[in-house]
């Protein structure tokens, strides 16, 4: 990407779509920046940036992504100036290329795959299975069926969570009930666009493509993981009741059928914000052609 093919924004344009993004990130990170100033934790909305690596500075500050040049724009980190403006480093895509491609492929052979609805979110309860109050991650909130209990609905249910990144967080003994047994290695051959975390990770993958993406995108995708995080909670043996998440009862066909109706409406949002992570990464790659290609690299 060039100077000479760049998109033209002009001042007042890029100065409105930033000042968007703020206002709409603002409403996110707001009473999380007042809970850890105060030392209060959040179950459900603190995994958005306690998992995630992206902090709320970064998830607030906006970009255009690659080739578009900002009329007037102020110099800063990645940015270049460029014909009465500024402009992200055409020389950066060459740079993450590597992670951008695995991103890439990660997302395509997701998208290629049909969705699963059967896992019923048992992931949540592998991650308890066997556990005392005292030893579950969120232990300030209580579990809404006794240990022996929750055990039981993970024996009688079974695990079929496809997604590794949730699997690594079972407890050992859980670990042998899942159908699957997913690793980092083969995490491009399970990911499916049903599961629940594969599609909050679309924030993961929108962020680290960042700042070579819009930050519109990267909003859009935080917007769809913070309700997925909620679900998925919801769905979780936790009480949550009075933070205001009423419980998802996948114990019983009713839970169950609820569970999967709502996981099937993510799906249907997650997949164009999926393609459009895909096709921004096409287009990077596209632009760097000439940078070899060094194999299958390691997850950005």
């Amino acid at each position: 990407m060039t100077t000479a093919t760049a998109t033209r924004l002009s001042e007042p344009v890029w100065r409105a779509r930033r000042a968007a993004h703020e206002q709409r990130v603002d409403g996110w990170i707001e009473h999380h920046l007042h809970r850890r100033r105060s030392g209060v934790k959040h179950p459900v909305h603190d995994f958005l940036f306690t998992y995630y690596s992206h902090r709320p500075a970064q998830l607030r500050t906006w970009h255009p992504g690659a080739g578009v040049l900002l009329d007037g724009g102020e110099p800063a980190r990645d940015y270049v100036p460029a014909d009465g403006g500024t402009i992200l480093d055409p020389g950066l895509p060459a740079k993450r290329t590597d992670s951008v491609r695995w991103i890439r492929d990660l997302l395509a052979a997701t998208a290629s795959r049909p969705p699963q609805f059967g896992c019923f979110g048992m992931h949540e309860w592998a991650m308890v299975y066997r556990q005392t109050q005292a030893e579950v991650r969120h232990n300030s909130w209580p579990l809404r069926l006794s240990p022996s209990a929750t055990a039981e609905v993970v024996q009688d249910r079974g695990v079929r969570c496809t997604h590794f990144d949730a699997f690594r967080f079972f407890t050992a003994p859980a670990r042998p009930l899942n159908v699957h047994q997913p690793t980092r290695e083969s995490q491009q051959a399970l990911e499916q666009p049903g599961c629940l975390h594969g599609n909050m990770d679309l924030y993961k993958w929108s962020y680290k493509l960042s700042p070579l993406v819009p930050s519109e995108l990267v909003g859009d995708c935080f917007a769809l993981s913070r309700e997925i995080r909620e679900l998925d909670m919801r769905a979780s043996p936790y009480d949550l009741a009075d933070l205001g998440f009423p419980p998802v009862l996948i114990e019983t066909p009713e839970g169950r059928a609820q569970y999967a109706a709502e996981q099937r409406a993510f799906a249907d949002r997650a997949a164009p914000l999926r393609a459009a992570l895909i096709t921004a990464c096409d287009a990077l790659l596209a632009n760097t052609a000439s940078v070899p290609d060094r194999g299958s690299p390691r997850p950005p």
